[in-house]
């Protein structure tokens, strides 16, 4: 049976197949709320820092609600561009190449795609991140020195959720959560992220491994 793109890649970006570091806490429902007087400069702050990160590249894992869990290599460039290669045996990866986000399904040999803007990976792919307009700020979180942001797409807030779990002494940004429109979580924590990286424009093309190319 022919797999279909996983729902979560039309919300966001590393959710893009079946995906633990900084694992939720199962104590995540007694995190307090932002005071409603800090939101303002909360916001900023992480909007700053996002804008910030010009390029990443990390060693991830992946976890999903029903327990199953893979691992890989992420590496983003903005504006546009980001990869992810999971870790072998599994071959499957997926590109956002400045205009659309590919993924490549080993088992079928087959690539499905979408438009970089209808998905949340336009979000922190864009060239300038902002926090409100198209995106819709719904609850922010802090516990134990972590603070947690979550956003949903203004225009269709019954896709999913995306919360982006941040650090805060050194305020950093180590792991994210995407509730998709069934109701299931997929959680990616980041492992020894390295901010800044030097990271090669070619890595960031779809190549059909079929074809005989190098994909990298």
């Amino acid at each position: 049976m022919r797999k279909t793109m996983p729902a979560a890649l039309a919300f966001t970006f590393l959710a893009l197949a079946p995906l633990t570091a900084m694992v939720v806490s199962p104590t995540a429902a007694l995190a307090a709320p932002v005071p409603a007087a800090e939101k303002p400069a909360t916001l900023e702050k992480v909007q700053t820092y996002l804008n910030g990160i010009t390029s990443l590249k990390s060693a991830f894992i992946q976890t999903t609600d029903d327990g199953r869990s893979r691992q890989g290599t992420f590496s983003l460039l903005r504006p546009g561009r980001m990869r992810i290669d999971f870790a072998p045996p599994a071959e499957d990866f997926i590109v956002a190449d400045g205009k659309f986000v590919y993924y490549w399904d080993a088992e079928v040999k087959e690539q499905q795609n979408a438009p970089i803007g209808s998905t949340l990976a336009d979000f922190l792919l864009r060239d300038r991140i902002t926090l409100s307009g198209d995106v819709n700020v719904t609850d922010m979180t802090r516990q134990d020195g972590v603070l947690e942001v979550t956003l949903v797409q203004s225009k269709d807030p019954g896709l999913g959720s995306l919360t982006l779990v941040f650090e805060e002494s050194p305020f950093a940004l180590r792991q994210w959560r995407v509730l998709d429109a069934q109701g299931r979580t997929t959680d990616v924590a980041l492992q020894n992220p390295e901010f800044g990286a030097s990271l090669n424009r070619n890595l960031f093309y779809f190549r059909n491994p079929t074809r005989g190319r190098d994909r990298d």
